[in-house]
């Protein structure tokens, strides 16, 4: 038999408390680099559709662009209830036609640029108004008789950030011009337009959306305007039925 002596000592071992591992996904490095990269599509700040004078006939304005008007507080501070509402109201209306008459200006300045150059269909001209890029198609130069009614005197203006490429916004404007063309049968005068403004801002909205460009082909861009456009007059004949 062995004696105790002979075994030498007992050895504790001690457990090691292992952590439990967590249920949720490691965050992705990945994921939070692409994050903070721009956007590959281009961002448009004004979508315009003008005559000869400079006048809009259609367009949009996106974002905070032409937007920053200042609100004006009232005189009297003190006024409450029904005094104060009504102050509200006038204040609202006095933002609104501040908003209009900062685009009026902009678009008077863009017209002075503008005014008396004609841009080819596929060679779109390029300003900078305030700091921004303005690139347009169409228009008449004076000797060719331009004006409120002259054949093919609208321009339409892509309006964007500084950065931006001239190059690209001008395949934006070009494309859509193009469009344009299709949808008013070539005929891109002032009174074309103005017979077919609903045709003009189904084009913009199927060209642009918020700012950010969704379509440039400019046959695709008037298919999707007349598909529309059929599809809203069946529904309101639909409507007018039911």
């Amino acid at each position: 038999p062995i004696s105790q002596e002979q075994t030498g000592p007992i050895i504790s071992i001690t457990p090691i408390s292992i952590p439990p591992v967590s249920s949720s996904p490691p965050t992705s490095t990945t994921n939070m680099a692409s994050s903070s990269f721009p956007p590959l599509l281009p961002k448009i700040d004004a979508i315009l559709v003008l005559d000869g004078d400079g006048n809009r006939l259609a367009g949009k304005y996106y974002g905070d662009f032409m937007k920053a008007a200042s609100s004006s507080s009232p005189e009297n501070g003190a006024s409450s209830g029904a005094a104060a509402v009504d102050s509200s109201s006038a204040d609202n209306a006095t933002a609104a036609q501040s908003v209009e008459q900062l685009r009026a200006s902009f678009e008077r300045q863009l017209q002075s640029k503008i005014g008396g150059i004609a841009a080819r269909p596929d060679a779109a001209e390029v300003v900078t108004v305030l700091g921004k890029t303005a690139v347009f198609c169409g228009g008449s130069a004076p000797n060719q008789g331009g004006g409120g009614g002259g054949a093919g005197d609208v321009r339409v203006v892509h309006v964007g950030p500084s950065g931006e490429s001239e190059l690209v916004l001008a395949h934006l404007v070009e494309g859509m011009y193009d469009a344009l063309g299709q949808l008013m049968g070539g005929a891109t005068d002032r009174n074309m337009i103005l017979d077919n403004l609903e045709l003009v801002f189904l084009l913009i909205d199927e060209h642009c959306d918020g700012g950010v460009i969704l379509e440039t082909d400019g046959h695709k861009l008037s298919s999707s305007v007349l598909l529309r456009d059929e599809q809203e007059g069946r529904m309101g004949e639909m409507g007018m039925e039911g």
